[in-house]
């Protein structure tokens, strides 16, 4: 259905006159006639009764007036809802995490820029929708332009897969992924990396898709092969090789920040010497093209913070 023909009909039952119709319409009166038969072809019913003159509706038309009008409403309001839409959308900040640090450093740290934000009245930072993914996936929504903002774990000699020269990064913080154990009776690692023979240590391993698993393997890979180790679970998240390394299953590399509550009661332990930790940063990831405004502010104020140490 053309949406024109709603009006064509809407002029009709006005007057009841094809001619004056076609004249209001700015066009021939057979050229009129045949879009609003083409309206009623599309319905499948006859709205006018062309044997009165003036032309007067039937039942089905007097239906469908009322229709027509609700319908030219609501097409003549959808540019308004649709910059409502936009501007709801500008004024939210977007922002993909990976899972572990979408539990242990992001709510306090986004708390502390959002007090920075705050100037007045009605001036606070606005809506966040944060989407907590493996850093395949929150890679892939950066280069699809699906969230503005993208925080992960990095490190100087393992290269981001997001290309520099469309992508900027600070760094907001820092972390470190340590080899962590569940401890036996005597309160010693159950599994211990620096054994050289004896029993194969089983690790508790990162898929392809985690960010983590890209940093440990890059760096510490080297050196795991020549241990003697043995590959027990492989997983997507550092929560499920948390919970795995807190039953006793073996050794998993796990961010600090997700796991200082553990360590600190004594329910993880180290698992090697000082050489097997990775010391990392945290990053902030965003699009070198501009941002809506919101989106600039925040990233203002996290250039503002770093600035300030």
């Amino acid at each position: 259905m053309n949406l024109i023909w709603l009006d064509d009909f809407l002029t009709l039952a006005a007057s009841g006159s094809f001619s004056r119709a076609a004249q209001e319409r700015h066009m021939t009166q057979p050229a009129f006639s045949r879009r609003v038969r083409a309206l009623e072809d599309w319905l499948g019913v006859v709205l006018f009764d062309r044997s009165t003159q003036p032309a007067t509706l039937t039942e089905a038309g007097e239906w469908f007036r009322a229709v027509a009008q609700e319908l030219l409403t609501r097409v003549a309001g959808i540019p308004d809802q649709a910059r409502a839409v936009a501007d709801a959308s500008s004024a939210t900040l977007r922002i993909a995490s990976t899972h572990a640090l979408s539990f242990s450093f992001l709510p306090g740290w986004l708390r502390g820029l959002e007090s920075r934000l705050v100037q007045g009245p009605g001036q606070g930072p606005g809506p966040v929708q944060l989407i907590s993914d493996v850093m395949q996936q929150c890679e892939a929504l950066m280069q699809q332009g699906r969230v503005q903002f993208l925080l992960c774990h990095g490190h100087e000699q393992v290269p981001s897969r997001l290309d520099p020269a469309s992508h900027l990064w600070a760094v907001v913080g820092h972390d470190a992924l340590l080899p962590v154990s569940a401890p036996d009776a005597s309160g010693r690692p159950r599994h211990w990396l620096d054994d050289g023979g004896g029993k194969p240590v089983p690790l508790l391993e990162y898929s392809a898709e985690s960010g983590i698993g890209r940093l440990v393997r890059a760096l510490r890979g080297g050196a795991l092969a020549e241990a003697h180790t043995q590959s027990a679970l492989t997983a997507h998240l550092a929560s499920v090789l948390k919970t795995m390394a807190l039953d006793g299953r073996g050794v998993a590399w796990l961010p600090r920040s997700l796991i200082a509550d553990d360590l600190a009661a004594g329910r993880l332990v180290a698992a090697g010497g000082a050489q097997w930790a990775i010391e990392v940063e945290i990053r902030l990831f965003r699009p070198r093209s501009p941002l809506p405004r919101a989106a600039e502010r925040f990233w203002a104020t996290v250039e503002e913070v770093r600035s300030k140490g």
